[in-house]
C-alpha cells in the first residue's frame, strides 16, 4: 500500500513539492551563513519526494540555536512552504481518493516550518517492536 500511495503522491504532488524544497536549498546556499537550511533542504526534499513509511522525530538534544535558526528559516522560507503544503492538502482532500494525500500534506507542514532539531526516521523506527507486517495479527 505504500508503494502505491507513494507513486500517486510522487505523480500528484511530491515532484514539484520536491523541487521547491531544492530550489530553496541552492538559494539558501549562496549565502554562507544558511549552509545549514541549504542541508536541511535537501534533507526534507528527499522526505517529500516518498513521505509513505516515514516519519518525523524530534531530538530532544537540540540546542538554542536549533530554535534559533528555525525563527530565520520561518522568516525566510517556511512560510511559503507550508503554505504550499496546507493549499495542496485541501485541494487533495476534496476528493476521496486524495485524502491520504492531503493528511500527508498536512503531516509535512509541522517539518516545513521547523527542520532544524528534527529527524526523519522509518515508520517501523518510530515504535520500537512495531512491525509492519505483523500488524494486526493476534500472535504473542
Amino acid at each position: 500500500m505504500r508503494l502505491i500511495l507513494n507513486l500517486i503522491w510522487v505523480v500528484l504532488c511530491g515532484w514539484w513539492m520536491a523541487i521547491l524544497y531544492v530550489l530553496f536549498g541552492i538559494i539558501a546556499a549562496i549565502f554562507i551563513i544558511t549552509i545549514p537550511f541549504t542541508i536541511a533542504c535537501f534533507r526534507i526534499a528527499s522526505y517529500v519526494i516518498w513521505p509513505f513509511g516515514r516519519s518525523i522525530e524530534m531530538r530532544r538534544t537540540a540546542g538554542v540555536a536549533s530554535v534559533i535558526g528555525n525563527i530565520i528559516w520561518i522568516l525566510l522560507f517556511g512560510w511559503e512552504l507550508a503554505l504550499g503544503h496546507l493549499t495542496a492538502g485541501i485541494i487533495l482532500c476534496i476528493t476521496i481518493i486524495g485524502i491520504p494525500l492531503g493528511l500527508a500534506n498536512f503531516k509535512l507542514i509541522p517539518i516545513s516550518l521547523v527542520p532544524l532539531g528534527v529527524r526523519i526516521v522509518r515508520s517501523d523506527e518510530l515504535y520500537p517492536g512495531y512491525n509492519p507486517r505483523h500488524a494486526g495479527s493476534t500472535y504473542a
